[in-house]
């Protein structure tokens, strides 16, 4: 997320001076309302729900966490080979690399053998297209559109389509522009959904030889399918998306087929999907074994909500009530941290009636971003002086190597991703949201709820071991007063980055408004 509005802001201040057109008009053109399938008798998926109703009831569903990349991406997989009926899907990114080609190829088969899908992306940046593909990303997103049975909507366009042409619009329009749909949210049948904290890209599944990020989503069977289906509608149906179709954008089915078939070619030649099945399979066995480990609970998912005019900050208040019903220990993991003053003093309250607060998030080092840490540095002593145990990742944690990233691939470092907690050991927060000003404030966010002490004990060790030391330098107050980071026996008052240039970027940014991130 942070990256790529930095990149923006970089890019706009080149393309400033171009003249800019605008290709859609400032009233968006409204798709017809559309609702989510109804749960349909058959297949794999209602089989699957079926057996989890017999241990469960009506009213639980089952919680299986993707806590490796590789587990991510698997069970994407499973999930859109086994749809029969419908499939949606709404990512704030969906980048055009093997990852995201090996997706999109499974989900236009998933068409071709007559399932529904409806897909909604954010409009920010290049999605479903990467630096050497030759197409206007338009062009490429219209012809994914042009199956009969895909529909693609786009959250919050420019309504200038050239790239070269928006840094007018940008200055134009920035309030608007600068609302994003940050969710990511996967649902088959509307009976198994995925949701949490990747994007579809390769850093997110463990395929980036650069850097590949700590993530991790939930995979839920059962009624939160429905719970997650009534917030796809909510998107669908809201007047900030548009039809690709209205683009106006020619592309054919035979566009579509010959674009699938250059897809399947390179990815049969990728070394970096190795361990992933390029055409579709059963996936039988993977799900008995899930079903068997899955744990039962409640949820409640919660979400932004597009209003005609601007978007609806709920999940703030979800947070806070959540954090509020701890009684006697709080683990939060959170990629993008910025807390602010009555965030500290809430946390700080709590502590002094002897809750217990352990916190991970992103070193300098580990930072793909590093203007956040620009703004989040300020608060280290301040969060220390609450009572609240801090730990950072380390960009060569033990955990890239078995989590991180996915044989064959070696990535350089890793980078922290999550965003989940764990509230006495009896519910968990699993989502798209950071704590920072960009998610509490601007961006559209959304993450579940849910009540299942499994599920809580389980996530909890997770947590646990990301913040041993062969994963995390533990920070602390030394009796100067100064701020120390200390792993495997080593400490440092000086912050831990990967160069010299992380350094000066660290220092640069903080020169930008902290709201920006």
């Amino acid at each position: 997320m942070h990256q790529i509005w930095s990149a923006i802001l970089v890019a706009f201040g080149m393309l400033l001076f171009l003249g800019g057109c605008t290709s859609l008009p400032e009233t968006l053109p409204q798709g017809a309302p559309g609702y989510a399938l109804s749960p349909q008798p058959g297949g794999t998926l209602a089989s699957l729900e079926e057996r989890l109703r017999e241990r469960a009831g009506p009213d639980q569903s089952g919680f299986y966490l993707l806590n490796a990349n590789e587990q991510g991406l698997r069970w994407r997989l499973a999930l859109i080979d086994s749809a029969e009926h419908s499939l949606d899907l709404q990512y704030y990114v969906w980048w055009g690399d093997e990852s995201g080609d090996l997706l999109m190829t499974r989900v236009i088969e998933a068409a071709d053998r007559g399932v529904k899908v409806r897909i909604i992306l954010d409009d920010l940046s290049s999605i479903l297209e990467d630096e050497s593909h030759p197409k206007l990303r338009d062009t490429h997103t219209s012809i994914i559109n042009a199956h009969p049975n895909i529909t693609i909507r786009l959250f919050n366009p420019w309504r200038s389509r050239p790239l070269e042409t928006r840094a007018v619009e940008l200055l134009n329009r920035m309030e608007r522009l600068n609302h994003r749909m940050h969710n990511k949210l996967l649902i088959a049948d509307n009976r198994a959904t995925i949701l949490g904290g990747r994007n579809i890209g390769n850093e997110y599944f463990g395929l980036s030889p650069e850097f590949n990020f700590r993530d991790l989503d939930v995979l839920g069977v059962g009624p939160v399918a429905r719970q997650a289906s009534a917030v796809f509608d909510g998107f669908w149906n809201s007047q900030w998306v548009v039809p690709v179709a209205a683009l106006g954008v020619a592309a054919t089915p035979h566009d579509l087929r010959q674009d699938f078939l250059e897809a399947r070619t390179k990815l049969t030649a990728a070394p970096s999907l190795a361990r992933f099945p390029i055409d579709r399979q059963t996936w039988n066995s993977e799900l008995d074994e899930m079903v068997s480990e899955i744990h039962l609970g409640t949820s409640r998912l919660h979400t932004d909500k597009p209003d005609p005019d601007a978007v609806e900050h709920h999940m703030p208040d979800t947070i806070r009530t959540l954090l509020g019903t701890a009684t006697s220990e709080i683990l939060i993991v959170n990629a993008y941290i910025i807390p602010g003053e009555h965030a500290i003093q809430r946390m700080r309250d709590q502590t002094t009636k002897g809750i217990r607060i352990r916190m991970l998030t992103n070193s300098l080092a580990s930072h793909d971003v590093p203007a956040v840490n620009s703004h989040y540095k300020q608060w280290r002593g301040p969060l220390l002086d609450a009572g609240i145990e801090l730990y950072e990742t380390r960009p060569g944690a033990a955990a890239r190597v078995l989590l991180a990233d996915t044989p064959p691939t070696q990535a350089e470092y890793m980078g922290l991703h999550m965003k989940a907690m764990v509230i006495d050991r009896k519910r968990v927060f699993i989502g798209s949201m950071n704590l920072d000003p960009r998610s509490w404030e601007i961006n559209s966010e959304m993450g579940i709820v849910v009540e299942s002490p499994g599920l809580a004990r389980e996530l909890a060790k997770i947590i646990e071991h990301d913040m041993d030391p062969e994963n995390a330098w533990r920070v602390t107050l030394d009796g100067d007063g100064r701020i120390l980071w200390t792993a495997d026996g080593e400490s440092t008052t000086e912050q831990p980055a990967r160069n010299f240039w992380q350094r000066m970027q660290d220092v640069f940014f903080m020169a930008f408004p902290g709201e920006l991130y």
